[in-house]
């Protein structure tokens, strides 16, 4: 196959002159701060709500949550004020640092794509009245049988960037390690490249890094602009990769990864990393939540300490 038949197949041969410089790592004189962070998942076994969520991250001692736009959604539905969360956050000294949202704005169907954005600037506005500025935008509803052109895909990224200015609170592009289409950190940059705008952002994930098999080594292709957050999780070595599941993800520090060359990684790229504890383990559900958040905070510490930055 000729290289021109190459680039074809993987949609890259439009817009290859609009893709920009996306921030190649350069040497940094200052190490990054890393905030630490509780994705609401961690904790969420007993699906206490967002206002308990909220609370014991602030008992554990994090900087700051990652909360679910469902959860707040629910909240809200149930008769709940939005300034009295608000409050509830500041009262806290907690930073809601990113939103974890589901809107399918990258699906091929027309309509089901315009509902996806309708959808994302509703969840941009929700989560703007609680001071968040950030929210994930995955692959959501995009087929298994699809193919995606991720020269579209950047382009539809970059609307998205728009939305989010508009509104305050900023898309970030994540990947999936278990999906069929969108699994990969080279295909999320390439989205990001294509995109050609200054805000673009990607958001990582260790479990997802691995599951995917994008390895480890790309955290060193991009400076601190491109990343704000990364979930932080570990994965254990006796389950082949393509058999792990969401809820076999473990405490930092209790699987394989290679987590103090993440850490190096992102330390060397400059800027503040906020590192969000997110699991979804089951036999973790089974304990005290607040046990639960001060174990993952006081074991990404140690992994933190032992690196050397």
């Amino acid at each position: 196959m000729k290289r021109r038949d190459v680039l074809k197949t993987i949609g890259l041969t439009t817009g290859l002159a609009a893709i920009p410089h996306i921030g190649f790592s350069e040497p940094k004189n200052a190490k990054s701060n890393f905030k630490y962070c509780l994705n609401t998942s961690t904790i969420s076994g007993q699906m206490t709500g967002i206002q308990k969520y909220v609370e014991i991250a602030a008992q554990a001692g994090y900087d700051g949550v990652e909360i679910w736009v469902q959860d707040v959604k629910d909240f809200k539905a149930q008769g709940g004020s939005l300034k009295t969360l608000k409050k509830l956050l500041d009262d806290s000294h907690l930073t809601v640092y990113d939103a974890i949202g589901f809107a399918p704005w990258m699906v091929e169907d027309e309509q089901q794509r315009k509902a996806g954005f309708g959808q994302m600037k509703q969840e941009m506005e929700l989560m703007a009245e609680l001071g968040c500025t950030r929210i994930a935008a995955p692959a959501a509803g995009v087929k298994a049988d699809e193919t995606l052109n991720l020269v579209k895909v950047g382009e539809r990224y970059k609307q998205l960037l728009e939305l989010g200015r508009q509104t305050g609170v900023m898309p970030q592009l994540e990947f999936w390690g278990s999906s069929p289409v969108f699994y990969s950190m080279g295909q999320a940059l390439m989205a990001a490249a294509a995109a050609n705008d200054p805000d673009v952002k990607i958001l990582p994930d260790v479990y997802h890094l691995f599951r995917g098999n994008s390895g480890f080594e790309s955290l060193k292709l991009v400076n601190g602009n491109v990343i704000d957050v990364i979930h932080i999780n570990d994965y254990p070595g006796t389950i082949a990769r393509e058999e792990q599941k969401d809820k076999d993800r473990v405490y930092p520090g209790d699987g394989v990864a290679p987590l103090t060359q993440i850490f190096t990684d992102l330390a060397n790229m400059g800027g503040i990393k906020i590192l969000s504890l997110e699991l979804f383990n089951p036999e973790y559900w089974k304990n005290d939540s607040l046990a639960i958040a001060r174990t993952g905070l006081a074991k990404m510490r140690k992994v933190v300490g032992a690196t050397k930055l």
